[in-house]
Formats: structure tokens, C-alpha cells, sequence
């Protein structure tokens, strides 16, 4: 998709789950490589992109958006719901160029608005958003549909 001094960002696919998931470890987030694998399969077969940052070796980034139509825009609406970026190779531009690679991706969907879902204890992801033209608008909540074991 797009390529800049040897770091390419590029579609995720099926067998990008063993590098999805060292690079979700080396940003706390540890997930099953079997589990994982089946979740990629899942986000891979909804309406959205699923984007990879890479170097050499594991990728070094991984955004994800989806896209839905609403009854409040007249446009579909896209929705960040994951950017992670290696912590070693943070401040190298890998999270603009993956927001870029998305937003691009989002518009030739339809989309007129993007939005960035931050949890709350994500102080840099939040950070991040309202550097690159992201405006914070009102609170999230979340609940359970189904009790957790």
C-alpha cells in the first residue's frame, strides 16, 4: 500500500497472527496465538481495513477501522478501534503513517467522519489523537453483554 524508507504499510492477513501477536506483547497486550489467529479471521471478514506497519521482521505497527452508516450522518462513519505501535519504534511515524493509510482507507469507503476509540487509561493514544486533528468529543461507555468467567 505505501512505502517509506523500507517501512511499508500494507493489508494484514491470515498468517500475520504470530507477528500481530510478539508485536502485541511488546505492547502488554498478550494474547494466545490461537486466539488471536481466530479474532484476525474475524476482523479480517468485516466491513473495514485491517493495516500492518513493517520493517524487518515483526511488523512494528497495526491499525485496525471499521466502517458502519449511522441514522445521525449521511455518511458512513469509520472507527479506529485499535493502533498499536512497537514501543521501541515509537516517535518514527509509524502511528501518522498508519492514521493515514486508515483515513485513506475510510474515505474510499464512504466514510465522512473518523473517529479514534481511546480507552481511558491510553493518556499517549489520546494524546496522540488530538496531535493529529482528532477532537475529543463527550465520554465512552462499555458494558458486558455476557458475564465473564
Amino acid at each position: 500500500m505505501s512505502n517509506r524508507y523500507g517501512l511499508s504499510i500494507r493489508t494484514a492477513h491470515s498468517s500475520d497472527a504470530d507477528g500481530l501477536a510478539e508485536l502485541l506483547s511488546a505492547a502488554r497486550e498478550t494474547i494466545p496465538k490461537d486466539r488471536l489467529a481466530h479474532r484476525l479471521t474475524a476482523v479480517l471478514n468485516q466491513p473495514g481495513a485491517l493495516l500492518i506497519a513493517e520493517e524487518w521482521g515483526p511488523p512494528s505497527g497495526v491499525i485496525v477501522v471499521h466502517w458502519h452508516a449511522t441514522l445521525t450522518a449521511d455518511l458512513k462513519v469509520g472507527s479506529i478501534s485499535t493502533l498499536f505501535v512497537d514501543p521501541e519504534r515509537r516517535r518514527n511515524g509509524i502511528a501518522r503513517l498508519l492514521l493515514k493509510a486508515a483515513s485513506q482507507a475510510a474515505r474510499s469507503a464512504g466514510c465522512g467522519d473518523l473517529v479514534l476509540d481511546t480507552p481511558p487509561s491510553a493518556d499517549d493514544l489520546r494524546a496522540f489523537g488530538l496531535a493529529t486533528g482528532f477532537i475529543q468529543s463527550g465520554e465512552t461507555f462499555a458494558r458486558a453483554l455476557r458475564k465473564r468467567a
